[in-house]
């Protein structure tokens, strides 16, 4: 059989129109594999920003009514003399960085700043609640776990703080909290070093309560401890107070307030009722809102009062969702402390109750 040149280039040389065919193809199949990511980068983006803390299952959940017996309904908040024990709680915050991480995806604008606005008191008043609520809101942006910066790490340096924000935009908010800086005699004038401009916000709650709350927050963590009310005097028979307890301290209020008026004005100081935290949320939330700059997005839509509970959850407003509590078991039970012991300690309490009036203008009925 002669040989044909004709018929070999035949069989080594594909036809123009099937390259064509393959470059059409695998060009359509790219452009629906961008689209598609496209579209769930765009979906993941316009998820609500709903973050809720979870609490150890190994906590009990208790029940109680009176003030002997009460329940610690904001008893989410770390120990004052806790080490290191903040950063764990990131189980439950990784939601809510991710969240922002992914919208972030296609934005490049989106950078760490320091703080705006801090959370900075008071520890068993209810600054987590109060933290998970603002969360809800698209302006916000919030680091989960409490940094200790200004008391703790100062010497770490500010880079070092940033490095701990969440990423944020223009137009939105970045905050912390830690309770600790509100009793912390540094701390005023190192925010002020940061930003004179730094709006800082303070729940507080019946001191004779949180005091309680305290200690029961404390017990649990170290069942050997001496009792409360032992704790509470210097000298019993003589009804003199030990006010180096930090139990006891935190709740002298005006006393601490003296020290940071001595560097922000009042007008940049928000004191928020941990009592109304509970029993009326949107309208807290309002104010704090308000005091923001911010607006109201966070209303009594985004809230359920649970009655078997005894406190508020959160909710989306759309949808049929089931609404999330802060925590399955959101609450310890006080212990029965002696009422004249209380009744000491609300004596003691009233001179600092009603100076603290006077100063933020607000009275809290706690007397």
């Amino acid at each position: 059989m002669e040989y044909s040149p004709i018929l070999h280039s035949l069989h080594v040389v594909p036809s123009s129109s099937h390259v064509k065919n393959k470059l059409f193809v695998f060009c359509i199949m790219l452009s629906l594999w961008v689209y598609m990511i496209y579209c769930c980068v765009g979906y993941c983006s316009t998820m609500p920003n709903l973050a809720y803390r979870h609490e150890s299952d190994a906590e009990a959940d208790s029940r109680g009514s009176s003030l002997g017996a009460s329940r610690d309904l904001l008893n989410n908040e770390n120990d004052l003399d806790s080490r290191g024990e903040e950063w764990d709680e990131i189980r439950g915050e990784a939601k809510a960085l991710d969240d922002n991480a992914m919208s972030g995806f296609l934005n490049e604008s989106e950078s760490k700043k320091l703080p705006q606005a801090i959370i900075i008191g008071v520890k068993k008043g209810g600054t987590r609640a109060l933290l998970e609520f603002l969360r809800l809101h698209p302006d916000i942006r919030a680091v989960g776990a409490e940094p200790h910066f200004f008391d703790r790490n100062y010497d770490k340096g500010l880079e070092w703080y940033r490095e701990l924000m969440p990423k944020s935009s223009e137009g939105q908010l970045t905050m912390e909290k830690t309770p600790s800086y509100y009793v912390t005699k540094e701390v005023p004038a190192r925010i002020y070093t940061m930003s004179k401009d730094t709006k800082l916000i303070i729940v507080v709650r019946d001191p004779v309560t949180r005091a309680i709350s305290d200690y029961t927050q404390t017990r649990s963590k170290k069942p050997d401890i001496p009792s409360f009310e032992s704790l509470t005097f210097k000298n019993m028979s003589a009804g003199l107070i030990d006010t180096t307890w930090s139990a006891v301290q935190i709740g002298m209020y005006a006393k601490h307030l003296e020290r940071w008026l001595q560097h922000f004005p009042m007008e940049q100081l928000l004191f928020v009722s941990g009592e109304r935290l509970i029993s009326d949320p949107a309208g807290e939330m309002a104010r704090v809102q308000d005091f923001l700059g911010l607006r109201r997005v966070v209303t009594e839509k985004h809230f359920h009062f649970n009655p078997a509970k005894g406190f508020p959850c959160l909710k989306r407003p759309e949808g049929n969702s089931k609404p999330h509590c802060l925590g399955k078991t959101k609450g310890r039970t006080h212990p029965n402390i002696d009422p004249e012991v209380v009744q000491r300690l609300r004596d003691f309490y009233k001179p600092f109750n009603s100076k603290f009036y006077q100063m933020t203008g607000h009275d809290f009925g706690w007397d």
